[in-house]
C-alpha cells in the first residue's frame, strides 16, 4: 500500500538527528519481564493497532488504523470488532487514506476515538456500548487528531494534533474544539512532519509526546482549566509514539516506533530499554499499564518483509517504586 512507504520516507529522513539519552538500570526501576504476543492481526486487511484503552476485565480496546475499526482483544487473544468508522470517499491524509487513531474509555463503557480523513469527518467520534459510531467533535479538515485522553472529572477530551502541532480540548458533549495548548515544543519539523502524538492526563497535567523532537512534555492544567507553560521532561526518545505511566508517579513506558523498543523513562528524564524487537515488537505504537500487566500494540507500519501487527503483554513489577 502506498501510505506505508510515505510514512517510512518521512521517518527515515531524520533517524540520525536524535541523540539517545539512555541511562543504566537503577535499583528503583520497575522491572518488565515475561513478554509474550497474545494476538496477531491481519496486516493486509489494515488491522494495524494504533492505540489502546483498557476494560475493567483486562481486555484491550484497540484502534485498527487503516481498517477504520475498533476492536476488543481479551488477554487470551480473542478479538471482536466493536465498530467500523464510515468510509469517506476521497479521504486523503498525510499517511494516505482515512485512519482511526486515538482511543479513550469512559467509566460507563463509552469509547471515544479520533478519526482523520482530510474532510469534514475529521474529529472525535463516540461509540456507545452496542451502538454505531457518531461524530461529536468537528475539527478542521487539515487537522490530525491523534493521541486522545478523557478527563471525566471536568468532562473534557484532549487530543494531540500531530500535523498542526497543538493540543485540542473538546467538551464530551461535543462541538468544535479549542486550541488548548500551542507552541514550538508541540510542532513537527521540516524533516519529520509528525509533531505532538501521544497524550495522557496525569496528576493535574496533560502529558504529550513529540515524535519529531523525540521529547516527552508536561503541560500543567491551571485552576481555570487553561494550559500552563510547556515543560520538557525527557529528550532523546527517538521517534516516540504513545506512552503510559507505570503508576501514580511520573515513571513512563514509551513506545519508540522506528526502533522497535519500549523505553522506561524515569522522572528525571533518563531512560533505558525494557522491550525490543526480540520480544516481539514490530513498530510499537502504544502502551497501557494495568496493575502488574503491560500492554503494547505493534502496528508493523514500516516492516517490508513479514509484517507482524500484534498485541504483546508483559509483567511489570512496581514494588520498588
Amino acid at each position: 500500500m502506498p501510505r506505508r512507504p510515505r510514512l517510512a520516507a518521512a521517518a527515515g529522513a531524520a533517524v540520525a538527528l536524535t541523540v539517545l539519552a539512555a541511562g543504566p538500570a537503577s535499583a528503583g526501576d520497575p522491572t518488565v519481564t515475561d513478554p509474550r504476543v497474545v494476538a496477531r492481526f491481519d496486516f493486509a486487511a489494515g488491522q494495524t493497532p494504533e492505540n489502546i484503552a483498557l476494560e475493567p476485565d483486562g481486555s484491550a480496546d484497540v484502534t485498527f488504523a487503516f481498517s477504520r475499526q475498533v476492536a476488543r482483544v481479551t488477554k487470551r487473544g480473542d478479538t471482536t470488532i466493536l465498530a467500523t468508522l464510515p468510509e469517506v470517499p476521497g479521504a486523503q491524509t498525510p499517511v494516505g487514506g482515512a485512519v482511526v487513531l486515538g482511543i479513550a474509555r469512559a467509566h460507563d463503557g463509552t469509547l471515544y476515538v479520533t478519526y482523520v480523513t482530510g474532510k469534514k469527518e475529521t474529529g472525535i467520534w463516540r461509540v456507545r456500548p452496542g451502538g454505531a459510531p457518531e461524530q461529536i467533535g468537528f475539527f478542521p479538515a487539515d487537522a490530525f487528531p491523534n493521541g486522545l485522553a478523557l478527563d471525566e472529572e471536568c468532562g473534557t477530551l484532549y487530543t494531540a494534533d500531530t500535523r498542526l502541532g497543538r493540543v485540542w480540548s473538546l467538551p464530551v458533549t461535543g462541538g468544535e474544539p479549542t486550541a488548548w495548548a500551542t507552541g514550538a515544543a508541540l510542532e513537527p519539523t521540516a524533516e519529520i512532519p509528525f509533531g505532538a502524538n501521544g497524550l495522557k492526563v496525569h496528576q493535574g497535567a496533560v502529558w504529550v509526546s513529540n515524535t519529531a523532537h523525540g521529547t516527552l512534555l508536561r503541560i500543567p492544567v491551571r485552576e481555570d482549566r487553561t494550559a500552563g507553560p510547556v515543560e520538557t521532561r525527557a529528550t532523546g526518545l527517538n521517534f516516540i509514539d504513545d506512552f503510559a505511566f507505570t503508576g501514580h508517579g511520573d515513571t513512563v513506558l514509551a513506545a519508540l516506533i522506528m526502533d522497535d523498543k519500549v523505553e522506561l523513562v524515569r522522572p528525571d528524564g533518563t531512560h533505558r530499554t525494557v522491550l525490543t524487537g526480540a520480544d516481539g515488537l514490530d513498530d510499537p505504537t502504544s502502551v497501557a499499564v494495568r496493575a502488574k500487566t503491560v500492554y503494547v500494540n505493534s502496528a508493523a507500519f514500516f516492516t517490508t518483509v513479514d509484517p507482524d501487527p500484534n498485541l504483546l503483554l508483559a509483567r511489570i513489577s512496581k514494588n520498588k517504586l
